[in-house]
This record gives C-alpha cells, structure tokens and sequence, in this order.
C-alpha cells in the first residue's frame, strides 16, 4: 500500500531528518520535555530492595514484549527510593537505555523509577507513543553521540541536545494511533512466520538427528550401540569417544582462566556468550595479551576446529572459520581438533542432536552454572560412520533435504521483509515522510 506525502517540505537543518513537513517544528528533546536520571540504592542494604516501586535498568527494556513497562526484574521501597538520586516518574514516561546497550526504550504504564543506565523523558505535551516510535528509529544517531573507553554512555547533555522534528500534538497522536495499528497487523504477521519457523527447525532437528544417528539408509542392518542415548545405529558404523577422534598431536582443552583487560590489538578469544548463533562471528571479540596468549598455546585454534562449550550452553559445537584461525578461549570453551577419521562438521551434527544434547544436559553438574569438566567431554562417545558416509550424510544436511531446509530458509526471508517492512513504516511516518492524519482518522470512524 502507498501513502500519501505531505504537501510542504522544508530543509529540518539535521542531517539525519533531511526534509520534514513544513509545519513541523525541529527542536532540541529539552525543549519539549523533562530529562530524569536514575540511580542505584546500596546493595547490601536489604531495607531499600524488593519493595512496591519498579527500578528499571537497560535489562528490563531489553525484554520487553512490547511498547510497555509494567513490572521490572527488581524493586526498590521508599526508603531506598529516598536513599539515592532516582525518583519516581509518572506513567507515560518514555524510558530510555542510555548506557551499552544505548536506545532500548519503553513506555512507563507504572509510576516507577530508574537506575543510572536509563533516563526517563517526562512531558505533558508531547505524545508518549508518538516519541516512543520516533526514538525508536534513532538508536544509530544516539550512540554516535555516547562517550566511553569501558562502555558507551549517552549523557543527559548530549541527550537534551538530540535535536528532532516534532508535529503538532493532534498530528502526533494521529501518527500514533496509525503506527499502533498498522505495526500490530506486522507484528501478527511475524509471530505466525516464529511459528512457522520454530516449527520447521523442530522438524529439521529431527530430521539431522536421525540422519546422524540412524544413517541414510533405511534398510541398513542396526543394531544395539549400548548408549541409552543413541539406541540402535547401523551395523557397520563404530562408537568412538571423543578423545580417540582428535588429531594424535592436539589434545582436547580448555582455554584462558584469567584473560585480563581487553587489549584492544591484542588477541581475540572465544567466550560461550560468542557461541549464540550457528556460526562464530567474524568480529566483537575481547582480546588479551600476546604474552597470556603465549601461556596457552595448547588451547589457539586452527581453521576448521571445533569449539565445544562446556558451560552454559554445555554441548554447542561451532566450527572455527578461516578468519578466526590463531584466536584463543576462554576455560567455558574447549578445543576439539579433529583427527583422520573424522570430519569437524559431522562431529558437529552429532553433538548438536536432540539426544547428545539432552545427554549433556543429564551429566552436567553444578548448582550456580552447569558445566561438564574435559573428561567427560573427552569420554563422550559419539557414532562414527566410515568417512565417505560421514561426508554423504553432512552433504545431504547441507542441501535442502526434502524441502524443510528450502522452507525454513523462504520463512526466515519473509520475517526479515517483515521486519524492514515495519521499520520503514515507522521511519516514514514519524519523520513525515508520508502523511497519515487521514488515515487514522478514517480508522476510527470506522472502529465506531
């Protein structure tokens, strides 16, 4: 569908605004609202937490399952609320992260309270959706503006200095009300393209864990492998663990214990939180020094290693792409450098099937975080096929297999269209672009 543009443009004076209605007015945020920080009770004082007042802090607006903050992951009461230098804010209150990471933000249908990594933008006169929605495309342009050698922080300054265009408030609440509607009807789109997707890689991991447990023929004679995860495999197929599949000159390790500060020419080492994806990224790594790097030899990985975690996310195999060759690890990772008999990307398959995951889930130990220690890593047994069949089963995941991996690939597409498309929308409407007064209004008439 196209909308209409306004009649009237005028040069906004801001680079990333370009032209805007002319009507509209661009102005400082401080112009046009409060500027609140927040602040952090002492912790060891048990009387000033788990009281009646929600204390946001950037981890709350990164879990928000919409536009609104009702509940926070703590609670502070009065006394601590009185003991530092946050204050409640009304209801309505935009709540924005201005520490890493810089532009989560929320509506406040609360009165609550902040800590120091947000601040809370208070007005009587300007639409708190409509600012909601504005902020919410700005996120590149405000951490240009963040400052810090730990951490990028955006000050109250800086903040208050952010200049924007702002209509008038009828048109605000008219832009808002359109974005409420149309964003809904995207968002309704992408939750059934989720379930489509998490119900495609359901069947995709079945359909993998079958293949590397079971083989691809479906007559070939099985029998018992003597692992109660595992049932029965192929008959010609061995059981091998870990350790007798590594290259006789590698060992399987752990990485650095203590890496100290992050150098920034240093090198980058692999941590479990790098491990979220299904690939290891190519950058944004911590780094350490040549001289610890040094002392762990034993654990520099090669182009097409494995790195296994083995604490949190216990099991998670990536293969360590050409870029990454000479990085280090962390003691929550370990190396796997895979002998003659057996390809990495199998190995891989294997430990990222259903059964060897729930099987690392039951041996892991640990009451603040589950790990494995590397004996049992090294002790794991996993099925080995003979090579050319290794390389049979990994071509045949690779491909589309049926038509789950073509599906699941059009699906996740359609989501990310999705998901532009709603940018966009956003984008255009908040930054007058296309004019939608019209459009919400008729909206309404028709809802009565």
């Amino acid at each position: 569908m196209s909308f209409p543009a306004y009649p009237d443009y005028k040069d906004s004076g801001v680079t990333w605004l370009d032209v805007v209605p002319s009507h509209w007015t661009v102005t400082a945020l401080k112009r046009r609202l409060k500027i609140v920080g927040g602040s952090t009770p002492k912790s060891d004082v048990d009387d000033y937490w788990d009281g009646d007042i929600p204390w946001i802090t950037p981890a709350d607006l990164s879990r928000l399952p919409d536009l609104f903050i009702r509940d926070a992951l703590r609670s502070i009461t009065t006394d601590g609320l009185a003991s530092c230098g946050t204050s409640l804010v009304p209801s309505g209150s935009v709540i924005l992260s201005t520490r890493a990471p810089i532009g989560s933000l929320g509506i406040a249908a609360v009165e609550l309270c902040t800590n120091q990594g947000c601040k809370a933008l208070v007005s009587n006169e300007v639409n708190s959706t409509f600012l909601a929605y504005l902020l919410s495309i700005c996120s590149a342009e405000l951490n240009v503006r963040g400052r810090g050698s730990t951490f990028l922080e955006l000050s109250a300054d800086e903040l208050g200095a952010f200049q924007i265009s702002f209509p008038p408030p009828d048109e605000q609440t008219a832009i808002a009300t359109f974005l409420d509607r149309e964003t809904a009807k995207i968002d309704a789109l992408m939750a059934e393209q989720e379930r489509l997707i998490a119900l495609l890689k359901e069947k995709r991991q079945a359909v993998i864990s079958h293949a590397v447990t079971k083989g691809l023929n479906p007559n070939a004679p099985m029998r018992d492998s003597g692992i109660e995860w595992l049932g029965q495999i192929p008959a010609h197929w061995q059981i091998e663990p870990l350790k007798r599949l590594a290259d006789p000159q590698t060992s399987i390790t752990y990485g650095i214990v203590q890496a100290g500060p992050d150098i920034p020419d240093g090198v980058p080492y692999i941590r479990t939180s790098d491990m979220s994806g299904e690939e290891l990224p190519l950058d944004g790594y911590l780094r350490t020094s040549a001289e610890i790097d040094a002392a762990y030899a034993r654990s520099k990985v090669a182009s097409g290693d494995l790195v296994i975690a083995i604490r949190a996310t216990i099991g998670k195999p990536l293969i360590v792409p050409a870029e990454l060759a000479g990085a280090n690890l962390t003691q929550g990772t370990a190396k796997f450098s895979p002998g003659e008999k057996v390809l990495a990307r199998f190995v891989q398959l294997v430990l990222g099937s259903t059964g060897a995951s729930a099987e690392f889930d039951r041996i892991s130990k640990g009451s603040t975080f589950k790990e494995i220690t590397l004996d049992m890593l090294r002790r794991f047994r996993i099925p080995l096929p003979p090579l050319d069949e290794q390389q049979r089963i990994c071509d045949w995941v690779d491909g589309p297999f049926g038509k789950v991996g073509g599906l699941l690939e059009t699906a996740s597409e359609a989501k990310l269209v999705l998901q532009e498309r709603r940018a966009a929308l956003i984008s255009a409407a908040v930054t007058g672009k296309i004019d939608v007064r019209g459009l919400a209004v008729t909206s309404e008439m028709e809802a009565a």
